[in-house]
């Protein structure tokens, strides 16, 4: 049966409909004559192309995105994160989850890159769990949000490529188990799963470099990513 904060949300919904942020058309949160930007990369084969300014980041085995951090699809993001539009998460998350069905190497489990807890308790929501939740029903696979920030980091934008490397190493690590699993004696509680991570917007990648380090230390097979967009 739906939560009370469900049919809640359910009926602003109904009461305040969703404005598309390519055109303004009130209607879905994303009209179907724009959808089609989420999809800018669909057909494209594989793999980081020649010239972009980064390869993928060590030591993720694959980097994928959908569409260039412009047009509708920086607007989407934009609402999403700072307008408190969560219904965009569901179309930004159907993207993902095309193109990683297109072109993705593996993954077992979808993993979203954690904002910093007092972000997430500020914005009342993490934007990349959203689109991630999102992404794992298209693809049939689950989401577990088992990585937070150890430490509060400067905004990735401020700073140059190098900096922005230094600003996240170690910034992440696995959430603490529970006593119950704790007991158990799981030193590598990802022992053999592909992790494919999730997020919104990638540039050089080294967050999502330093999210793939403690999950490998407990035990990923893989880590690979995938972003909604990437600003180049």
């Amino acid at each position: 049966m739906p939560s009370l904060p469900g049919l809640a949300a359910r009926a602003l919904d109904l009461a305040f409909p969703a404005r598309c942020p390519g055109c303004g058309a009130e209607g879905p949160p994303i009209c179907a004559a724009c959808l089609p930007a989420l999809d800018a990369r669909l057909e494209l084969p594989a793999g980081v192309p020649i010239g972009l300014s980064s390869d993928v980041p060590a030591p993720l085995l694959q980097l994928e995105w959908c569409a260039p951090f412009t047009g509708l699809v920086r607007g989407a993001l934009h609402e999403l994160k700072y307008a408190g539009e969560q219904r965009l998460a569901v179309p930004l998350g159907a993207a993902v989850a095309r193109r990683w069905q297109r072109v993705g190497a593996g993954g077992d489990v979808l993993v979203p890159v954690p904002v910093h807890a007092e972000r997430a308790r500020r914005r009342g929501y993490d934007q990349a769990e959203l689109i991630a939740e999102a992404a794992a029903h298209g693809l049939g696979l689950p989401c577990a949000a088992i990585l937070e920030r150890a430490r509060a980091t400067t905004a990735q934008f401020d700073l140059d490529r190098a900096e922005r490397a230094t600003n996240v190493a170690g910034a992440f690590r696995l959430k603490p188990r529970g006593a119950e699993s704790s007991a158990r004696g799981h030193e590598r509680p990802l022992e053999g799963r592909w992790i494919v991570l999730v997020d919104d917007v990638v540039t050089t990648g080294a967050t999502l470099g330093a999210c793939a380090a403690p999950l490998f230390e407990a035990g990923a097979v893989g880590v690979s990513a995938i972003t909604v967009a990437r600003e180049r």
